[in-house]
């Protein structure tokens, strides 16, 4: 268990996290807790973050889930404020909710003419509201919750915005198209929130997961026998190191993007941790 990584103390710091019902952002709540952070667990399904948030609590640790609608404005702002007053102002809001959907997704990697009289989910049919939802869940589901969190953090000393990117902001991946465009956005985002933050102490930046296995992508990789799919094979031989990344291996740069010594001149950059998928140029 990646316990403290240089040195990062938290203690006294306030730290949001949005998604963190998921897999990846609960284990990103658990290490900015076991830094010291007071850890506010934000999620559209508080069951879910209030099981990671007691398992914080048991060990030791200070947090609560909040159910939150990251599309909701008002609803952002209302969490914000409730956040303040269990907590205080925030000083590390983590924006991890995003995800993509099935009316979004093509069934085939390659378009061929014969595709258009097939029963199947081509570019030219895909859903417009699906594709709307993955953008307003994984950009509107960063942009609004920052206008809520980061009023919080304006003029005061050591404040950090860590955004969740992706593979697919780099090189789009096939099927996805809208969740690639978003996850691109991010990253852009992420540099713009930089630079407009950079005269009031917020530094910006983001960390850009590689191939993680969880429930979310489960289907994707594995069949119902537990044997990988066709696309487990692919990304495997498209990844140096040749296996997933373990949800731990995230927290090296989580802790090191908010240490404020450390990392004190770092802003707008986006970390790719990914076991080399990002350098591969597949030969």
């Amino acid at each position: 268990m990646l316990k403290n990584v240089l040195n990062t103390d938290l203690t006294g710091k306030v730290a949001v996290v949005t998604g963190a019902g998921g897999v990846l952002c609960s284990n990103f709540a658990k290490i900015l807790a076991r830094a010291g952070a007071k850890v506010a667990l934000l999620d559209i399904n508080e069951e879910a973050a209030k099981v990671f948030a007691d398992e914080i609590v048991a060990e030791g640790g200070v947090a609560k889930a909040f159910k939150c609608n990251v599309l909701d404005k008002e609803n952002c702002y209302a969490v914000a404020d409730a956040v303040k007053a269990e907590f205080g102002d925030c000083d590390i809001l983590l924006n991890g909710a995003g995800g993509n959907n099935a009316r979004a997704t093509t069934d085939k990697e390659y378009f061929f003419p014969g595709d258009l009289d097939e029963d199947s989910k081509t570019f030219f049919n895909l859903d417009a509201e699906g594709v709307s939802f993955v953008f307003n869940l994984n950009f509107l589901g960063t942009l609004i919750p920052t206008q809520a969190f980061a009023r919080q953090m304006v003029d005061r000393e050591g404040c950090n915005i860590i955004n969740v990117s992706s593979m697919n902001a780099y090189t789009p991946l096939t099927k996805i198209p809208a969740y690639s465009g978003a996850k691109a956005a991010i990253s852009n985002f992420t540099q713009w929130l930089a630079v407009h933050f950079s005269k009031v102490g917020i530094r910006v930046n983001a960390i850009a997961p590689g191939f993680f296995s969880t429930k979310q992508n489960a289907a994707l990789l594995f069949n119902e026998d537990g044997s990988p799919t066709p696309r487990t094979g692919k990304i495997l031989a498209a990844t140096p190191m040749g296996r997933f990344g373990k949800s731990e291996e995230l927290d090296g740069a989580l802790l090191f993007l908010v240490n404020n010594e450390a990392a004190s001149f770092i802003t707008g950059i986006v970390i790719p941790v990914d076991g080399g998928f990002s350098s591969y140029s597949g030969v």
